[in-house]
């Protein structure tokens, strides 16, 4: 059965908090003095919900995945109604991270969540969920780890990446104020026992909700997808995430997380046949899940073992009724594993697909060279260090340090090959009329 929790005054404190400092900054778009009808009554205003802002290119509703850095690959965050595809790496062990940091970050702001699953009680993924930063000790210990992660080519100069930089302060322990976006965690703790408790949750597990008795008609969504459907059916009616409850103050998002789905432990003979059964059975639950989003305040995220789908056409359908996919590739088992290119790193992230909503088409990322490793304490996403050292050395040899003054549009060239790769015949023309000082009147 599911087991749900209440955080009605955990997230009654977070609003209260919130309406006061919305109050007290007063911009230029607003009055200043008071109505004509002498009322101090601002007017309606834009919903406030914890953990959400809208999208600077098209006004949507915005939700942080947890990884900041993933947020801003994926144009802000993760839009409110739109699904988020995990295609797991082949050992399993990185996408559960990317699964347990959205949970995290729907807690830390007192978002309700669904999460199902098949094989690990959402009980107990709950317990598994990394601790958020909280105080400045948490960053001094973030800064050591970054520091004892070194290599030996960095010594001269230790390269922390931006976005740690400016870790945030935290207060007490409770869900924080909505005027954060995105939070950073420690992947070697876990979350304290108290902001579980006080979260609002709502677990589905396909053991204990499938009977072995249950006939199944053909042609069919599985009984594993019909009872999920249902499930997320209900919670969205009956909490009023569709917007059914108007009388509700509060409003809330409610994130959803999908582990594994496609497995066989879903009953899809997918990953077994390459042409079985229920081979319509995954892309049917996919359309309908993304109507239930598209009309209520939710998100999804859904990891897929894609593989193990033997059949493209599958996996060419599921990645259409996806409105965002990610793909990570890890180098555990395979020839990336001793390349020396790759010794920083361990495995690769696509984003094979990011959102263009209200369009009959889809955006692609148009930075194809990135990498994550996952320390102690960190999971971080970069890009590849040997792309940019070799962007490097090609302006050192166009550019030697002795002729810097001859040419006031050094630094701009300089800053135009670390934005955008040359061809390689016109490197070699720009080498070479570099070379000699006598040339750059060309320039």
């Amino acid at each position: 059965m599911a087991a749900v929790a209440t955080c009605g005054s955990v997230a009654g404190s977070t609003g209260s908090a919130v309406a006061t400092a919305s109050k007290s900054n007063v911009t230029s778009f607003q009055r200043r003095g008071p109505r004509a009808s002498g009322t101090n009554d601002s007017g309606p205003r834009l919903v406030s919900i914890a953990g959400t802002r809208p999208s600077v290119r098209n006004g949507q509703l915005l939700v942080s995945t947890g990884l900041p850095a993933l947020d801003q690959l994926l144009g802000g965050g993760l839009a409110v109604g739109t699904v988020l595809l995990i295609e797991e790496d082949k050992y399993n062990i990185y996408s559960p991270l990317l699964f347990k940091y959205f949970l995290a970050e729907g807690i830390v702001n007192g978002h309700t969540l669904l999460v199902a699953s098949t094989k690990e009680d959402p009980a107990n993924i709950l317990q598994e969920l990394p601790a958020p930063l909280l105080d400045d000790k948490c960053k001094k210990e973030f800064d050591e780890d970054v520091y004892n992660h070194k290599t030996p080519e960095s010594n001269i100069k230790m390269k922390i990446a931006w976005r740690y930089q400016l870790l945030p302060k935290m207060e007490q322990i409770g869900p924080v104020s909505s005027s954060r976006f995105g939070h950073y965690y420690d992947a070697s703790k876990r979350m304290p026992q108290e902001l579980i408790e006080a979260s609002n949750w709502h677990g589905f597990f396909l053991p204990e909700k499938i009977s072995s008795t249950l006939k199944v008609e053909p042609c069919s969504l599985t009984p594993g997808y019909t009872k999920l459907l249902q499930f997320i059916q209900n919670i969205i009616y009956e909490e009023g995430f569709d917007g059914s409850n108007p009388q509700k103050k509060q409003r809330n998002i409610l994130r959803i997380g999908i582990q594994n789905l496609g497995s066989p432990l879903w009953g899809d003979d997918i990953c077994c046949a390459e042409n079985g059964g229920n081979s319509h059975s995954l892309t049917k639950f996919l359309y309908v899940l993304r109507g239930l989003l598209r009309t209520s305040l939710s998100a999804c995220i859904i990891t897929m073992p894609t593989h193990l789908i033997q059949n493209k056409a599958i996996i060419a359908r599921v990645t259409n009724l996806s409105d965002i996919v990610v793909g990570l590739e890890s180098f555990i088992g395979s020839e990336k594993e001793t390349n020396p290119l790759y010794k920083d790193y361990h495995g690769l992230i696509h984003i094979r697909q990011i959102p263009r909503l209200n369009n009959l088409i889809c955006d692609e990322s148009d930075v194809k060279d990135l990498a994550f490793k996952l320390k102690r304490k960190l999971f971080t996403i970069e890009i590849l260090e040997n792309e940019r050292k070799e962007k490097e050395r090609i302006i050192e040899i166009c550019w030697p340090p002795h002729y810097s003054w001859i040419h006031p549009a050094n630094y701009l060239l300089r800053a135009l090959i670390l934005l955008f790769p040359l061809p390689r015949t016109m490197q070699i023309k720009i080498t070479t009329i570099m070379s000699y000082p006598s040339n750059w009147y060309i320039f």
